[in-house]
C-alpha cells in the first residue's frame, strides 16, 4: 500500500491533492461530474463579508499555455456561504478550507472569525489577489502589511491559518518569513502573476480592468522556483500550485519542498484532473519504490 496521507498543521488529508481557490467555486457544479470525496481537500473561491458582483466583462482571456483573468472576487458573501455552501461541502469526507479576502484588516478578521466559529477545517488568507483595487494587492506586496493582517486574523480564529503568497514581489522569502513570524501555520504559493493582453485588431486591452492574473502551465517554472526558495527559508508546510496539469507536474512541487499541491486552471480543461493526479502520484511512487508521499518531499538535489 502507498501512503498518500499528509498533515497540514492539523489538517489531515487522505492525499496531498486539493483544488485551488477560484477554479472550483464551492464544488457544487463539479460534484455532478467528479467524486469530491476522493480529493485531499477543497479550497473554496474567495469569500468576503458582503456580496460582491466582481469586475465588468470581459474578464477572462486565453493566452499561450494559460489564462489571464480579472474576476474581481465575485461571491455571495459569508452569510450565504455558511447557509448554503458549507452544509453542502460537509456532505463529503474531505477537509473544507475557505479562502478569505477583504478590503481591510477588519474585514479579514470578521470573515475569518465567522468561519472559525463554524468550524471549517482551515482559513486561507488571500493577501495576494491582483484583481482588486483595494485589499489584497496592498497587503500581499508589503511585508509589514502581511504581518499585520496575519497577526490580527491568527488572534481571532481557532483553526489552522494558511497564507497565500503573491509572486508579484521582489523577494518571496521576505513575505514568507513575515507571514510565518506573524502566525501563519501553512503557506500556499503561488497566486497568479500580473499580466496583460491586447486585442491587436481593436487596439484595446483584452480585459476590462486592463491587467489581470496569469495562471496555467505558463507560470509553473516560476511557481516551482518560489516554492523551492520558500522551503529553504521557513519550516511550515507549503501548498504548491501554479500550472499543475498532470502527476509529474505535482511531483516537481513536492520535490521542491511542498507538502501538498493544488490544481487550479487544469480544472477548467479537465474536471477530473485532480483525481487523475492522485492516481498518477500513487503510480509514480510505486514505480520508484517509495511507500509514502513524504519520502519525496524536498528531495530535489539542487
Amino acid at each position: 500500500m502507498i501512503d498518500l496521507s499528509v498533515d497540514l498543521a492539523g489538517i489531515r488529508m487522505k492525499n496531498p491533492v486539493m483544488v485551488a481557490s477560484g477554479t472550483f467555486a464551492c464544488g457544487r457544479e463539479y460534484s455532478e461530474i467528479t467524486d469530491l470525496s476522493k480529493l485531499g481537500a477543497v479550497v473554496t473561491k474567495a469569500v468576503t463579508l458582503k456580496r460582491r458582483e466582481g469586475n465588468s466583462p470581459p474578464r477572462i482571456c486565453e493566452t499561450p499555455s494559460g489564462i489571464l483573468n480579472s474576476i474581481g472576487l465575485q461571491n455571495k458573501g459569508v452569510d450565504c456561504f455558511l447557509r448554503e455552501d458549507l452544509p453542502f461541502l460537509r456532505g463529503f469526507d474531505i477537509p473544507v478550507i475557505v479562502n478569505v479576502a477583504g478590503d481591510d484588516i477588519e474585514e479579514y478578521v470578521a470573515v475569518s472569525r465567522r468561519l472559525s466559529e463554524a468550524k471549517v477545517d482551515g482559513v486561507e488568507l488571500n493577501v495576494s489577489c491582483p484583481n482588486v483595487k483595494r485589499g489584497g494587492m496592498i497587503f500581499g506586496t508589503d511585508a509589514v502589511a502581511v504581518a499585520e493582517v496575519v497577526s490580527a486574523v491568527k488572534k481571532a480564529i481557532g483553526v489552522p491559518l494558511i497564507v497565500k503568497l503573491s509572486p508579484n514581489v521582489t523577494d518571496i522569502t521576505e513575505m514568507a518569513r513575515s507571514a510565518v513570524d506573524a502566525g501563519a501555520d501553512v503557506l500556499s504559493l503561488i497566486n497568479t502573476v500580473v499580466g496583460m493582453t491586447i486585442d491587436t485588431d481593436g487596439f484595446k486591452p483584452g480585459l476590462a480592468t486592463v491587467t489581470g492574473g496569469l495562471s496555467g502551465p505558463a507560470i509553473r517554472p516560476i511557481a516551482v522556483r518560489m516554492v523551492w526558495q520558500v522551503a529553504q527559508a521557513v519550516e511550515v508546510p507549503i501548498i504548491g500550485m501554479g500550472g499543475i496539469v498532470e502527476a509529474r507536474d505535482a511531483v516537481e512541487f513536492l520535490l521542491a519542498g511542498a507538502t501538498a499541491i493544488a490544481v487550479g486552471t487544469a480544472n477548467f480543461m479537465n474536471p477530473s484532473a485532480a483525481l487523475e493526479i492522485i492516481e498518477g502520484l500513487e503510480g509514480f511512487l510505486r514505480g520508484k519504490g517509495y511507500r509514502s508521499i513524504g519520502e519525496i518531499v524536498g528531495r530535489v538535489q539542487a
